[in-house]
Formats: structure tokens, sequence, C-alpha cells
């Protein structure tokens, strides 16, 4: 095993243990046998990250706040573009968004603000909890409003919009003492969907928050367009495993509803339960229908995952379907409703963002209840299996992980989602999670991807801190590394060249290669789609290892994704549902995939994502395995790393062959100096195992990149620190009618002149 630290060079440190260590010393065993896809090889270098205070000097040739408006609002509030699928605004002005979870609040928020847009960042999300502290049911928690308010005015200065979660029922300080529904225990999940009591407080938590007079900004968030999005609640669903909890008087009054809404679809409930003949949930899922108070026992979820059973259960399961759905969809409309007419808000509301416990057979009605409102959103991150006791939040010594690049796992790409006709689509947490170490991968093929399938914005989770963060403690006191973190070289670091193209358009939206219409009886059938979508893992909410994947379960190939917008319509003519010839671009044989538009090529095989378009090319992944050259339209990529992402993106809008300025940007694998890991397993496949979390600064790998440039209008190479500054300069060597530039080991952006 070996150490990083800021004044070595030594090998990767995942690659050797003391014990084998030694025993190569004795000469009595060979070095563990590791794969590319699993651990670069032997000998990497590695520089400090040490990043100076950004002064946001004009000096700096890297800033894209000018590609955010002076002030957002300028274009007026954020509206939805005529056939309702993207954003503009409400002067018709179309807008795209790279977005930020966003948690700051204890640092310089307008300094922090010029920092990330600096960066890119036209958008943020704040989770502001708003319910109460003390035992008052509507005395809403005025810091998190302070923290919202002051947000959106810093925000608002730097044209970055703010999508705003106001509530999330696990950590929602509600109570039944508060005069809400008991639950038994299960917290308040599913609580706000059918809780009357609950929903006229949020209601006057919302008040409260959008329209009172923001003090920072003097007017009310309900008359600003800096505010884009609301989002009525975060991670939450009548149809995920948390509905089972839900017991005592919470679900008596759950069993009222059901036996309330039976009763108008069949006349009586004993009518209901004739047309069920007399299908029942087994005394274990609930108790017996209750005539007399008008109740009707509810399955567990559970049974709504399951195949088809006999006729009176499956009608009983559809009906439940049903209720449960109908039920999310009424609140979203009714909360949607009030936001419009009583508080006045013209800003797009967002009903949710989660899934289900099935997403093949329910996901679908999850979506279908989202669009009572304007906007679909999903939570879904990429990331290996991590096991260990704060696993939910931290890193520490004693944690098992795989470490396992996107690249070769192409079915878990967070962006391989299906969209509904009609709607934006955000992605409203994601990131490359740590421990993974292969993450500038991340905002590569966010921004190819994103561009490709016309996914609307996607939220990296999550900073607090006001520019860079370095490794440090997960909560600031207890021994760790933090896990959910994204202002770091390998993300944040990463942004610019991915936001710019991204931002500009400089990648085509794809043709849709999935056109699927469905019925609401399908959904309340829980019949398979044609292509389903991935689960995602969370560590916070999912028990054991990542759940099984939901694509195979289609007919359609999960490819698709990568080839082209995949959509969804609920009108019910399922006659019309479309599936493109997939052949020409889904190569499973090889291992690779194409987008119908030309411009990427994904090959899951040897883990290399290449771009090329007119303005922006370049290639992510493991490079050296690759063969290490990569022809473009205008660049040639040569590179002797294991593992690297090196993206070219004209910075005036010109393409690659004609731009008078071109920005190179390369990223490899970041670790804390001292990261130590060994060898282990988790349930029979190889993982690693963390000796030693490490400690600040970032130990970033070396690079060995050279670039071919075919552009007579280039003739020098300024290399940038990570403000954008000049720090040295050379002219561009001429090499076959192309401009050589041999690319720094120890920096991220190169600007071509």
């Amino acid at each position: 095993m070996k150490e990083l630290t800021a004044f070595s060079k030594t090998a990767h440190p995942r690659t050797i243990t003391i014990l084998s260590l030694a025993l190569l010393i004795s000469g009595t065993c060979e070095e563990p046998v590791r794969s590319a896809e699993t651990s670069p090889t032997e000998g990497t270098e590695y520089w400090a990250f040490r990043p100076s205070r950004d002064e946001f000097s004009a000096n700096s040739l890297l800033d894209l706040r000018s590609l955010n408006e002076k002030i957002a609002g300028d274009h007026g509030f954020v509206s939805r573009t005529t056939d309702g699928n993207d954003f503009a605004f409400s002067d018709g002005t179309p807008v795209r968004f790279w977005a930020l979870n966003d948690g700051a609040f204890d640092t310089d928020l307008e300094r922090h603000a010029r920092f990330i847009a600096k960066r890119g960042i036209n958008m943020v999300r704040f989770h502001c909890n708003i319910t109460p502290t003390g035992n008052d049911l509507m005395a809403i928690d005025k810091t998190d409003r302070d923290h919202l308010w002051r947000g959106v005015a810093a925000m608002k200065k730097q044209g970055i919009y703010v999508t705003y979660s106001p509530y999330w029922a696990g950590p929602a300080r509600v109570k039944p003492s508060m005069g809400v529904l008991d639950t038994g225990g299960n917290g308040n999940w599913g609580l706000l969907f059918f809780d009357a009591r609950l929903q006229e407080a949020y209601k006057g938590w919302l008040r409260q928050v959008l329209v009172e007079t923001n003090t920072y900004t003097g007017i009310p968030l309900a008359a600003d367009p800096a505010l884009a999005i609301i989002e009525l609640q975060n991670e939450d669903s009548l149809l995920f495993w948390t509905v089972q909890g839900i017991k005592g008087q919470a679900r008596r009054e759950l069993r009222k509803q059901f036996g309330a809404f039976v009763s108008r679809k069949y006349g009586s409930l004993e009518r209901a339960r004739q047309a069920w003949n007399d299908a029942a949930p087994s005394p274990d899922q609930d108790s017996p229908d209750d005539l007399a108070q008008g109740e009707a026992a509810l399955y567990l979820v559970w049974q709504l995952t399951q195949a088809p059973g006999p006729e009176g259960v499956q009608r009983r399961c559809s009906d439940q379907m049903q209720f449960l759905t109908e039920t999310m969809y009424r609140f979203n409309r009714t909360m949607g409703e009030f936001l419009r007419n009583e508080c006045h808000c013209k800003q797009l509301v967002n009903a949710g963002n989660w899934r289900t416990a099935n997403n093949v057979t329910m996901l679908d009605a999850e979506r279908w209840s989202y669009s009572a409102n304007e906007v679909m959103a999903v939570n879904r991150y990429y990331t290996g299996v991590h096991e260990g006791k704060n696993n939910g939040w931290a890193i520490v010594n004693g944690d098992v992980f795989t470490d396992e690049s996107a690249l070769l796992r192409p079915l878990e790409m967070p962006l391989a989602l299906k969209q509904v006709e009609g709607f934006p689509m955000l992605v409203t947490e994601s990131s490359w999670v740590p421990p993974l170490s292969y993450q500038s991968e991340g905002p590569f093929l966010v921004a190819a991807y994103q561009s490709l399938s016309g996914i609307d914005a996607f939220y990296w989770f999550a900073t607090g801190e006001e520019d860079w963060r370095q490794p440090g403690s997960a909560n600031g006191f207890m021994p760790s590394e933090g896990k959910w973190v994204c202002a770091t070289p390998m993300i944040m670091g990463q942004w610019p060249a991915s936001a710019l193209m991204f931002r500009r358009g400089y990648v085509k939206q794809g043709q849709p290669v999935v056109q699927e219409h469905r019925s609401q009886d399908d959904l309340w059938q829980r019949r398979a789609p044609v292509i389903a979508e991935e689960p995602g893992y969370d560590p916070n909410r999912d028990q054991g290892s990542k759940p099984a994947q939901s694509h195979s379960k289609g007919n359609v190939s999960p490819l698709a994704y990568l080839v082209g917008p995949v959509e969804v319509k609920y009108d019910g003519d399922s006659t019309r549902t479309r599936v493109a010839d997939l052949n020409q671009f889904v190569h499973v044989e090889a291992k690779q995939v194409e987008a119908n538009t030309g411009e990427i090529h994904y090959d899951y095989g040897r883990g290399i994502c290449q771009l090329d378009t007119a303005k922006a090319q370049g290639v992510t992944g493991f490079l050296k395995r690759a063969g290490g050259k990569f022809k473009f339209r205008d660049l040639e990529i040569v590179s002797g790393d294991d593992y690297a992402t090196v993206l070219a993106v004209a910075m005036d809008d010109r393409p690659l062959g004609e731009s008078k300025q071109v920005l190179i940007q390369v990223g490899t694998t970041e670790r804390p100096a001292g990261w130590k890991t060994k060898p282990a397993e988790f349930k029979g496949k190889a993982a690693e195992e963390v000796v030693d979390f490490g400690h600040a600064p970032w130990m970033i790998a070396r690079s060995h990149v050279t670039i071919l440039i075919r552009n007579t209008k280039l003739s020098t190479a300024r290399v940038l620190d990570v403000n954008g500054i000049p720090v040295k300069g050379s002219r561009l060597e001429v090499q076959d009618a192309a401009k050589r530039l041999v690319f720094p080991a120890d920096a991220l952006y190169v600007m071509l002149e």
C-alpha cells in the first residue's frame, strides 16, 4: 500500500496492500492483478491542488458570468416554450440551465454567487426546511426563510435563478402533538398528500415565505422572476415503500379516503367488495374492511409490485393504484392552484422528483401525478456500492466501496430518462458520488447527453462552500471525508467547458427514438411500458445493495436513451406508439452506441465516449487502453493517460477550425492527500476498503495529453490557473498543417488564441 502526499510522486494509492508489498519484497508472490476498469496502472504521479483566492480579476480569460443576464429576471419570469418541452423567458427568449444544489448560507453569499456564475451556473436549488422548530404548527423556521430570501437576492445580482424546495418529509419537524395525523412512528412520509390539517399548515408556511416582502429585495418572492421554480415536495410518494409504514390514525384516515373513493366508483363500499370478489389484504397486511366506518383495507405497496393475481385481487390492486395516484395528483393540482390564485405566484411548479417501489410498472403513474403542474423532475445519482456505518453521508476508514466508471455501465447513466411530452424535465439532484474516483467524466457526459436528449436542467449535488472544497470532515466534527460534495477539481473544475457547450447549444438534440402513448388504465393495471427507467440508488433510502435494473423488463433496448430522446404521453392512444429502428445505432456485440445526431460515440466495452461537433470536440474515459489516439473533425488528441477527460470548446461561438479563442480543458482523477485503500470484496465482487480517508489538499493525477488542432487563426497557448488567470504562455508549434500543444501535466485549462 502506498500513500499520496503533497510532497511525493508515488504509485496510485489503490495498487498494493501492506501484505502484498511485504511478500513482493520477500519474493514469494506477485502483486494482485488490477484491471484497467477498476484501477489505473502503477506509476501515476500527482500534483497538489492549492488554488489561490479568486479575486475576479479582469485579466481572467475564463469567466462565464457574461452568459448570464445582468440581473436574473431581465427577460421576465421563466416559463415554457410553446410546445411545453423546454424553458423560455416570458418574453420568448429561450434559456438553458447549468444548475447546482446550494447551501452556502454561512458564507459571503454575494462572493459565492459571483464564483459559481463564473464557472457556468445560472440556476441554484435551495432546500430550505420551513417546517416549525417549536410546537406551533404555523410558526415557520424564519432562519431558513431568511436563508432563502438572502440567497435569492444574492443570486439575482449574478443572473442566477432559484429553484425553491420547501419541504422534505424526512427531516420535517412536524409532530402529532401539533394536530396532524399520527403515522404510528413513520414520521411524515406520505402525510402531506392526504392530511388536510397538514396541507392547510403547508399553505400557511408558503404564504409567509412567498407573499410577505423579502427584506433583501423589497418585493415578495411571488412577484420576483429570480425565483424560477417552486418544488412542492422532495423525495416522497404514496407509490414508494415508505407508504407501508403508515400506521395508526393516519392509516385509518387513508383507509377512509380509499373507502370513499371506491364508494364513488362502484356506488358503495359493499358493491366494491362484490366487484373485488371479496378479495382483501391478508391480516398481516391490514385490518379487514370496516363498512360501518367506511374504511377499505389497503394492500402493502409490495402487492402492487407483483404480477397480476386472481381477477378480484387484480381489480382491487388497480383501484388502490388509481386511488393513491389520484390522491397525489389532486394534492399537486390543489397546491398549484393555491400558488396561482391565492399567492399570485407566476413561477413554474414542479410536483416532485421521486421514484416508486417498481419503476417498470409504477413510474408512469408517478409521473402522471406530476402532470397536474408544469415541470417534471427526478433525483438520480451515479454511484458505486458504498458500505459502512455512516455510508449515507460520510466516508470513513473501514468502508468498502466499488470504483466503477459510468463509461462501463451505460444503463446507470443518470440522464437515461423517459421524458413526458409537453413538460420540461429536471434532474434536481445528481452527481458522480465519492468515493468514486472516476468523476471528471461526469460534466462531459452530462453536457453531451443532456443536450442530446433535451433534458432541461441537471442540478449538481451539492455545495455549502463559498468557493472550492478541499478534503475535510463530512460534518465538521467526525473524522471523515465528505460524500455529497461537488465543489471539487474533477467536478466543479470540469464545469466551464461543459457548461459553455451545453448552454450555447454546441451539441445537437436528437430526434425521438421512442414515443410511447399510454392510457390511464395502463397505469392503474400496472402494465409494463415498452421501455423502463433505471431506479438509481440512494444509500439513505435503499437497504442493501443496488436495486435490480429495470431497463431489461421492457421490449426496447435500454441503450435507446443514448441514441436520442425517449418520450411518453398519457393520452390513451397506444396505436400512436413509435419506436425507431435502433439497429443502425446500437451495436450490442461491439458494445457501442451512437447518437442519432452522429455527434456522440459511446464505446462501453472499452470505456470511452467521444464527442465530435462543430464547436466542441473531446473524449473521456480509459484513453490509453483505447489506443491513446482520437481524431475529430478539427482536432486530434493523443494521450498516455489510463483515464482522463479532454474537451475543446470554442469560446467565441464559432466552429473550432475557425475560432479565435479555444478553451482546452483536461481532467483526470483526484484523491485526498494520504488516501489509502486495500483490496476487498463485496458480495463476491472486487471492491476496495478505505484504510485512510486522507486529508487536504486534493491530489490530482498528472495528465499526459497532446493536442493537434487544425486552425490557422490560433498562434498562442496560455496556461491558466483555476481562476482563469494566465500564468505562462508560448507559441503553438506547427505540425502537419496543424497547431500542436503539449498540455501541461499540472493544469486544468489552456486557452488557445
